[in-house]
Formats: structure tokens, C-alpha cells, sequence
């Protein structure tokens, strides 16, 4: 008897383990897709988004690719054997991607394009921050401390389609001082995977080619900023050329309390993963989602033989500078105050 009771309750318990289970994942699976986590927000992303999608009762398939083209295709289409009803895709490359999105498309799949556009009209929606605005804010940045003399374009990713619109608002700004004939671009560069490293070496190149005669660098994120920002101390030029960024990051931040980068574009990323995360449980409800607006591929890629619309939703940005990097970032809890304010002497250093 006491056999059958204890054999009872093993069975009751495990039925009662099994039922929580399977509670967690009740409306499906979601796949994530990233295109690497060596870029400093991607992880912190996926695991704010792993924790909300569940927290819904999704179960979550994440995966990177670590940079890798066909990795990234080849995840995505096991995720769809897997049996995911909605993709969130951080593409490597937003047009050989769309290959693959497209086919999880055609079986029913919802995939949001989140931060880089996928090059496909087949995706549910994009989202991501106004990067038109960003390069905007990245060129008047720099425009604040010089306005006239050699100008160095470091672009990020030629693969990430963000690159492409944080150009477009670049030189909307710079355009009508180079028709002017007050800023001469002496350099045009787009830098591989965003990688410093590479930027490292670009603008040693850049330095070497033009007797260290710039006068500005407008960089289109953080750490290729910090990449260049090696090859200028070598040169003696850090802190007296500009150099935009962006991102906010820690190491960033600290940079410009330190004189060197001159601005960052603040994308407050917390609300983007929540953002992400309410999309995809509206599609799959079949909701009306409210905020979206359609616009052209053609538009978003400034590939004129792109056709198709792409409903998008756009969050604003913030310019971030050595005077409201204490309101903006630290107080937010966007960064820690000891990773923003290290080395930084302690009369320089905010009380609150």
C-alpha cells in the first residue's frame, strides 16, 4: 500500500511538473535570430526579450550567427522546422537574409525585422529608431565644433541597411556646406562588421594618406568611433578633432567625459525589446496594431529597383554630449555610473 501511495504521488507530481511545462510555452514557439553577440547590446537584448516572450507563454528559440551569412539563413530556416510561429530577426545581412525570411514568410511564420531592416516585403513589420535622425544628429554634432575643413565619413557595416540610412541623414546635413565648398570629404570609408579593429586601421591608413590633415570624422556608431579614436591619440589628434558615435555605451560615454568623442546618438534599446516582444504577440493574435506606418523599400534602402511596402513602427533618438550624459544616461539606468565615470577625477564626478 505504502508502494502504490508514494508511486501515486511520484506520478501526480510529475503530471503537475509537466502541466507548468508545457503552461510556459501554451502559445507557441518564437524564434530569435541575431546576427552575433560580440556587439555589446545584442545579448543584454536577447536576454530581455527571451525573459518577456516567456513571461507571455512563448517558448524561446534563440540563436546567433556570429557574423556568418548562411549560418544565419540556415538557423532561421531550422528554427521553421522547428515549428516557430514568429521570427524576431537581427539580420547580418538584410538583403541575403531576405531569402530566407521570405520562405518562413510563405508558411505562415511572422518575422519582425528588429533594428535592420530585412531587404523583403514579406516581413510583418520593422522596427527599430529613426536612423535617418540618428545621422542627422551624428553630422550636427560634429557641425557644433567644426564647420568648415577635411571631413573623414566612417560608415559602419556595408551589409546592415542601417548603415546606409545613417549616411542618407549625414549628409542631408553636410550636403549644403559641401556644395559650398566650406567641407571637403577627403576620405569615404565603410567599416566591415562594425568592427574596431577595422576602423583602427582605416583611419591609420586615412591619417597616413592625408599628413594627419582632417579636420572632423563623422562615425556612425561607438565602437568605430573607439577605433579610430586609437589611430588619432597615436596621432596627437584625439580631443582636438571631432568625432560623432553612437549607441550610448559605457565606453563611449566615458569617452566623451574624457575629451575625446564628441557625441553619441542615445536609442534607448529598453524600450525596443518590449516593443518587439508586444508586436509579435498582436500578429499572432491577429490584433490591429496601431503605430505602424507603411513605407517603401525603395525609401528605406535607396535602392530605386526595390519594390514593395514594409510597415514600420520608429522610435525616437536622443543626442547625447558631455553635458547630458549624467541626465540621460546614468540617472535612466541606461549605464552604471562607475562604468560611465571610469578614471574620471573625483571633482568631476556628479554627487547624485
Amino acid at each position: 500500500m505504502k508502494r502504490l501511495f508514494v508511486f501515486v504521488c511520484v506520478v501526480a507530481f510529475a503530471t503537475l511538473l509537466l502541466a507548468g511545462c508545457g503552461k510556459s510555452g501554451s502559445k507557441g514557439k518564437v524564434g530569435l535570430s541575431f546576427s552575433d553577440f560580440a556587439t555589446e547590446r545584442w545579448s543584454r537584448e536577447n536576454d530581455q526579450m527571451t525573459k518577456l516572450l516567456e513571461e507571455k507563454g512563448y517558448t524561446v528559440i534563440s540563436q546567433e550567427a556570429n557574423h556568418d551569412v548562411k549560418l544565419q539563413n540556415d538557423q532561421i530556416e531550422n528554427m521553421v522546422s522547428q515549428g516557430v510561429k514568429a521570427l524576431i530577426v537581427i539580420p547580418e545581412d538584410g538583403a541575403a537574409c531576405a531569402t530566407a525570411v521570405t520562405a518562413a514568410a510563405k508558411k505562415g511564420v511572422k518575422v519582425l525585422a528588429y533594428d535592420r531592416l530585412i531587404k523583403s516585403p514579406d516581413i510583418a513589420a520593422y522596427l527599430s529608431f529613426d536612423n535617418v535622425e540618428v545621422g542627422r544628429q551624428q553630422a550636427k554634432g560634429v557641425l557644433k565644433v567644426v564647420s568648415k575643413g577635411n571631413f573623414v565619413l566612417l560608415g559602419g557595416s556595408p551589409t546592415d541597411n542601417n548603415a546606409i540610412l545613417f549616411r542618407q541623414g549625414q549628409e542631408e546635413v553636410l550636403k549644403p556646406l559641401i556644395k559650398k565648398g566650406d567641407i571637403k570629404v577627403v576620405a569615404d570609408q565603410w567599416v566591415e562588421n562594425w568592427d574596431a579593429a577595422n576602423a583602427l586601421k582605416l583611419m591609420e591608413n586615412i591619417l597616413t594618406a592625408k599628413k594627419n590633415k582632417i579636420d572632423a570624422v563623422v562615425a556612425s556608431n561607438d565602437g568605430t568611433a573607439l577605433g579610430a579614436l586609437q589611430a588619432m591619440k597615436a596621432q596627437k589628434l584625439a580631443g582636438k578633432v571631432p568625432i560623432s558615435g553612437q549607441d550610448a555605451t559605457a565606453d563611449g560615454c566615458n569617452s566623451i567625459l574624457k575629451n575625446e568623442l564628441t557625441v553619441t546618438i542615445f536609442k534607448d534599446t529598453r524600450n525596443l525589446a518590449p516593443k518587439a516582444v508586444e508586436l509579435v504577440d498582436k500578429l499572432l493574435a491577429g490584433e490591429a496594431i496601431e503605430g505602424l506606418q507603411q513605407f517603401d523599400l525603395a525609401g528605406l534602402t535607396g535602392d530605386k529597383k526595390m519594390t514593395g511596402k514594409v510597415n514600420c513602427a520608429f522610435l525616437p533618438v536622443v543626442q547625447i554630449t558631455k553635458e547630458n550624459v549624467q541626465s540621460e544616461i546614468v540617472k535612466s539606468g541606461f549605464q552604471k555610473k562607475e562604468d560611465v565615470y571610469r578614471d574620471i577625477p573625483a571633482d568631476q564626478i556628479p554627487k547624485d
